[in-house]
């Protein structure tokens, strides 16, 4: 296994587990794009002071003009995005996407964004990831991978909001869109008061709802197409709808602990995807 795969095995990643199945090259861009994706969250949620975050940020920039104009990257990811992902003609838009949205974090985190700034931070965060992975895979029409890669997208994206809302807090982070908020009476943008919040349940059952529709859309529309080539993206739903399923059955009053799912059984979801168990 490379480093970048240990790298993902090591972080616990769902998307481990969904593409143990693919091609070693296959494999290796889609490691590429979780290293970059972490990469960026990492530098918008460190230390650092905001001077050097808006540097890096801004090297990053010119990195991606690096790779596309066929020059030599400057950083270790860079080189192996390069590498790994040239061959399956990523857009360097793509790219960008995402590093515009997690700038949309920087230099604060966002709290309690409308809704058209929450969907604009899941296209980035989570549509265009989604995208990429599928254009790595391949065997899509245009049309059909952004239908599908909004729906799978959001789908985790609103799992992960629902999941860490707690940590998320603690770190200054509100991802629930302002108008959920209002329409609970919940007049605070705080995130440790909105979690105390005890209107917070019918906000979470909202957003849940909205999760349940892009995960029904999502195994829909993954159920149309290649049942070999979505074995990935269908592990990965799968997982996260787990994640999902646990919060749902145990009540959304409930924010800790976080649901939690054993690598073991992870494994085990795998297992029976990819040999039609």
């Amino acid at each position: 296994m490379s480093s970048i795969g240990k790298l993902v095995r090591k972080s616990q990643a769902t998307l481990f587990w969904g593409v143990q199945g693919l091609p070693k090259a296959q494999r290796e861009a889609i490691y590429t794009l979780y290293a970059f994706c972490r990469h960026i969250d990492n530098v918008v949620d460190g230390n650092l002071p905001d001077k050097e975050k808006k540097e890096l940020l801004t090297a990053w920039q010119q990195e991606l003009e690096n790779i596309y104009e066929k020059k030599v990257p400057a950083t270790d990811i860079g080189r192996k995005i390069y590498k790994n992902c040239m061959r399956f003609k990523i857009k360097k838009e793509d790219f960008s996407e995402i590093l515009k949205a997690a700038m949309m974090e920087f230099p604060k985190p966002l709290q309690a964004p409308d809704f058209e700034t929450f969907y604009k931070y899941c296209y980035g965060t989570a549509e265009i990831p989604t995208y990429i992975m599928l254009s790595v895979i391949g065997g899509m029409s245009e049309e059909n991978m952004r239908s599908l890669s909004q729906h799978f997208g959001r789908a985790m994206q609103i799992t992960n909001v629902l999941k860490d809302i707690k940590d998320d807090a603690l770190a200054g982070h509100l991802y629930i869109p302002s108008e959920l908020l209002e329409q609970a009476n919940i007049n605070s943008t705080d995130p440790k008061t909105v979690i105390t919040d005890k209107n917070l349940i019918s906000v979470r059952e909202k957003l849940a709802k909205l999760a349940a529709q892009d995960f029904e859309e999502s195994f829909k529309l993954i159920a149309n197409e290649d049942k070999k080539k979505m074995k990935p993206l269908k592990i990965i739903l799968l997982i996260y709808k787990r994640y999902f399923d646990i919060m749902q059955n145990r009540g959304w009053e409930v924010i800790s602990p976080k649901p939690h799912i054993k690598g073991i059984d992870k494994l085990s979801i795998a297992y029976k995807i990819m040999f039609n168990k």
